[in-house]
Order: C-alpha cells, then structure tokens, then sequence
C-alpha cells in the first residue's frame, strides 16, 4: 500500500558545522508514519550511505530482485531503485564524494557501480555496531557527531585517490557536467585514455559517464524546483528536450514529469542546503528538527 504524498512527515536534521572530512555531508531523517512507504532513489553524483537504526530494516526491489538489508550503500549510477522503509523509521543518511568514497568504504567505487548493495557486506560485524551505537545515543546530535568519527576515521586510514583524478572530477562538477573530457586530459596532460583508466578505476565510472550524471543531477533538482521542461533543457546544456527526456528515463525509469514531483528530491535543499540549485524550502538550526510535509 502506497501512502499519500501529503501524509507524509519528516524530520531533518544536519550537522551544525561542516564534516570533518572534505567531500562528505550527512543528515539525519526520521518518518513519523505508522506505515511502510516506498520511496524512487534518484541517483545522484555521490556515493550515497545509509546508516538505519531502531526497529525495522529497508527492503530493495531492483526489477525482480528484492533484498532487505540493514543499513545499505548506493554505488554512483544505479539504475531505477525503489526502497520501502518501515514505520517510523530513522537513520543517517551520508553523501560521499567518490573522491573519498574509496578510503572510507574500503573497496573502489567501481565495484559498486550500478549497484545497492547491504553494508554488512562491505564492513562486515562493523555494521551492526554502528547500528547499535547510533540506536544507543539520545540525541541526533550526539549521532551526527558519532557519524562523522567513524567518517573521519577511515578516511584517515584508507588510501586516497590521485590528486589529477580529484581535480578532474572537481572540474566535471563544477562545470555542471559541460565540460569535455578531451579538454579534462589536455589541461592535465594527460592522454585522453590514461585519465580514462585513472579515472574509471578510481572514481567508479569514466568521466563521460560522470559528466552526464552531474548534468542529470541538476536537471532532475531544476524539475523539482518547478521549471518547464524545455527550459531545464536549454539551461543544463541538453541539446533539445528529447535529449533531456531520454537521460532522465535512462537514470530513473520515469519520464521528467514524474521526476518533477518526486517528493522526497524538495528535502535535498533543507538536509544538504549548499547544493546550490536553488530549490529553498527551509532551514535549520544546529541539532534542531524541522518538521517537511511531502
């Protein structure tokens, strides 16, 4: 059973202060229903970790595969994803820039392409302490902090990526995707099939693949902020609104109608406010939940 769009209520909540590690932001998300809903996941150009505590765990349908993990991990560019989370559900949700994704997850993102996989197969025990520890603290302050130690801790520990790689997937952000990969391997002097390998190996896709999911990530958040299709098109450097149509039907399954109205894409701007795609529906103060209808 599918629970109204409007019935549904979150509580937000962030860090009062920057992570402690470059390329990592968290939020904590608590749902107040008494019943299990299904939420689309939307990729998204991070690595993105879900940390669930309490009673409950989230149940994965991928076409006709259907898994139910504790805490999971989606690996950059998964294909349509739906998840249904339990009654009153909680948990930290981290993003984490493939740059770092490595070092903290402890395999390449490359392995994780496409892919949502359970953390218990990725941390093994590890898992269910985190899950123990985050249940055990009574505050989402004391949980956000706890988060970002672990955070801190095995990025220490992990090895980072090429310091040429990082600046080239910084680039390919910043650019908003528009940025040709041929120009990426001359600024770096670099051939065009080395930052290729580099690249894939250490970042998880090749930076192609990387350009076209930053500039669908902007597409889908301009969708939500409410602007008409073609425009979205015309100002995410998609060569007509054909174009813009078939990416998000590639990286969702739906067409950009439906992506416009996916509820749970207008909380991005609250949980991770610095994104940048100027859909504003609210702040928050340290450690102070804030209440979004969907």
């Amino acid at each position: 059973m599918h629970e109204r769009a409007d019935a549904a209520l979150w509580d937000v909540v962030r860090l009062s202060r920057p992570s402690r590690v470059a390329g990592v932001t968290m939020a904590g998300f608590r749902a107040h229903e008494t019943t299990p809903v299904t939420l689309r996941l939307i990729p998204h150009p991070a690595v993105t970790l879900a940390l669930v505590f309490g009673a409950g765990s989230v149940t994965v349908d991928e076409a006709t595969v259907r898994r139910q993990p504790g805490s999971l991990v989606a690996g950059l560019g998964f294909g349509p994803v739906r998840v249904r989370r339990p009654e009153n559900f909680e948990c930290v949700q981290v993003r984490l820039s493939p740059v770092v994704a490595r070092a903290i997850l402890g395999v390449s993102p490359a392995d994780l392409y496409g892919a949502v996989v359970a953390l218990d197969d990725l941390w093994g025990r590890e898992a269910a302490r985190i899950r123990e520890r985050l249940a055990d603290v009574s505050s989402w302050e004391e949980r956000l902090a706890l988060t970002d130690a672990l955070l801190t801790r095995r990025r220490e520990a992990g090895a980072p990526v090429d310091p040429e790689v990082a600046w080239a997937w910084r680039r390919i952000v910043v650019s908003r995707g528009l940025v040709r990969v041929d120009r990426l391997a001359a600024e770096l002097g670099w051939s065009r099939k080395r930052l290729w390998s580099r690249f894939h190996s250490q970042i998880g896709l090749p930076p192609k693949r990387a350009a076209k999911l930053v500039r669908f990530d902007g597409a889908a958040h301009h969708l939500v902020a409410g602007q008409d299709a073609a425009r979205v098109a015309a100002d995410c450097g998609y060569t007509d609104q054909s174009h813009l149509h078939r990416d998000v039907m590639a990286f969702t399954g739906v067409t950009p109608a439906t992506v416009a109205n996916e509820p749970f894409l207008a909380i991005d701007d609250i949980a991770w406010p610095t994104r940048g795609h100027g859909v504003r529906r609210g702040t928050t103060e340290p450690a102070e939940l804030l209440q979004l209808h969907r």
